[in-house]
């Protein structure tokens, strides 16, 4: 899995939040996406390798900007995870 943070400038409340993660989720196959109007940052949990060129466009499409993506590999954490070790 991967974890996709998306610096968004332009959201004020959560209702923005809403805007962001619908049109996210309407475009790409995402295990999870949450953003925060407060860090101006949209985080997108995937299993799917998802063109930083398109996330940029579906942000600015739904009204704000997105600025830096930045990628990283992804591992679930949970009550048993340590033990898979």
């Amino acid at each position: 899995m991967q974890k996709i943070t998306v610096k968004v400038d332009g959201m004020q409340c959560g209702m923005c939040e809403a805007h962001v993660n619908d049109a996210v989720r309407a475009a790409f196959p995402v295990k999870k996406v949450t953003s925060s109007h407060s860090k101006k940052e949209t985080v997108i949990i995937t299993d799917t390798n998802i063109p930083e060129g398109k996330i940029k466009e579906v942000i600015k499409n739904s009204g704000y900007d997105a600025l830096e993506v930045t990628k990283e590999p992804y591992e679930k954490k949970g009550l048993f995870s340590a033990l898979r070790k």
